[in-house]
């Protein structure tokens, strides 16, 4: 067990059904049934549905009104981000050309950059109720939906993604928290289902992270669009790389693939893995990559299970929630400073997880009472994590032991 628990802890009831049902998913004894499958678009969706719910925001706010910690410090390190400046001015492209490693950068930086802004200043007014955080989170959601038609080059995909992830997310507090007016949502809804969601919603050959992210945009956006159809597609898609990207014992002697790559060899599922050709129970597909890239996969693996979790779906019961509980504790342990043995990427890492364990930590270790001690510590001496400037922000002041 790659996180071992400090001491024996008894589990809720609901709990146990989710271990038990995880484990018959994972050795193949138990199917979802068509009609009531765990990553099936609900009837009626929920809002603010999109990684964060409205009780936790409620949650968040009231710790840091009463100046509780880590919630506080969190929203005070938020408040003080270059994020949350009400002087910011937006930089909006009608194309944004983004090469690999952003090499062209023409608006590549701006647009993340603008959607963080957007998605911290909404955090801001629903826990301050400050006008003018709300305001200035129109005001950047507008400025993009007034100009951008596309987006090019290489990374084209993956920086859609990214910026897709965010956008949504400060859209969804906006719309359906704010007391004032947003005269052009409908505008930013048409953004989101012609320039971004056509971007993503057919996935990636690329790495795991790659398409991880761009269905996360893509189910962000199918739950502001309130589009049952590309949620579905794009949960399909995540369950199947969600599969591929993080090895379970269970999958046999090789990691399972997704169809279309065609790795129907086993040095052509080596090479794919890095190199890699043993595998154990919660290594990714990019671990012997470095832990940056693998940071992103399980970062958008956690936040398409919260936002699944909130749609009234829990795939923290299925095969996904084992295998984020895996991955983030064999990463854990490393970052950490575990020994590497030679047998793990030649016995040398490049670590650098980022600020990425708070959702999928506090879903199940706080919800489902799974003990997870090595990721509990990085965790904690984390916090408060901040962001990683992509699309990962201020995840200790929502999720950070958030019962909600």
């Amino acid at each position: 067990m790659l996180d071992t628990p400090a001491r024996p802890r008894r589990r809720p009831r609901t709990a146990l059904l989710a271990v038990a049902a995880t484990a018959a998913l994972v050795s193949g004894l138990l199917t979802w049934p068509a009609a009531h499958r765990a990553d099936a678009a609900p009837a009626v969706f929920a809002h603010p549905g999109v990684t964060v719910s409205q009780g936790q925001l409620d949650f968040a706010r009231t710790k840091v009104n009463a100046g509780a910690q880590p919630w506080k410090g969190a929203y005070d390190q938020m408040m003080a981000s270059k994020y949350a400046s009400l002087t910011r001015t937006a930089k909006p492209r009608a194309t944004v050309e983004c090469g690999s490693y952003s090499n062209p950068n023409y608006g590549c930086t701006d647009e993340r950059e603008d959607a963080i802004a957007a998605y911290t200043d909404a955090l801001a007014w629903y826990i301050n109720r400050d006008d003018r955080y709300a305001k200035k989170s129109i005001e950047l959601m507008d400025a993009w939906s007034a100009v951008i038609k596309d987006h090019t080059n290489s990374n084209a995909p993956l920086q859609t993604g990214w910026a897709g992830s965010s956008w949504p997310k400060a859209a969804e507090i906006i719309k359906y928290t704010y007391t004032g007016t947003w005269a052009n949502s409908g505008r930013f809804a048409t953004m989101l289902r012609n320039v971004y969601l056509p971007e993503v919603i057919n996935g990636s050959n690329s790495n795991g992270n790659w398409e991880l992210s761009m269905m996360e945009a893509a189910v962000g956006i199918s739950v502001f669009l309130e589009d049952r159809t590309s949620y579905d597609k794009a949960m399909a898609k995540f369950r199947t790389r969600t599969a591929a990207y993080v090895y379970l014992a269970s999958d046999g002697d090789l990691p399972k693939t997704v169809p279309s790559q065609n790795l129907d060899t086993r040095a052509k599922i080596v090479s794919y893995w890095q190199g890699q050709s043993t595998f154990v129970t919660g290594l990714t597909q990019e671990t012997c990559r470095d832990f940056t890239h693998t940071g992103y996969g399980i970062s958008a693996i956690s936040h398409i299970a919260e936002t699944s979790r909130i749609q009234g779906a829990d795939l923290y019961g299925t095969d996904v929630g084992e295998r984020l509980r895996q991955a983030l504790g064999f990463q854990s342990k490393y970052q950490l400073g575990e020994a590497v043995p030679s047998s793990l990427c030649g016995g040398s890492l490049t670590l650098g997880l980022g600020p990425v364990t708070e959702v999928g930590y506090n879903a199940l270790h706080n919800r489902l009472g799974i003990a997870m001690t090595n990721t509990q510590r990085l965790t904690e001496q984390n916090r408060p994590s901040g962001s990683n400037n992509l699309f990962v922000a201020w995840e200790t002041l929502t999720h950070g032991d958030n019962p909600s």
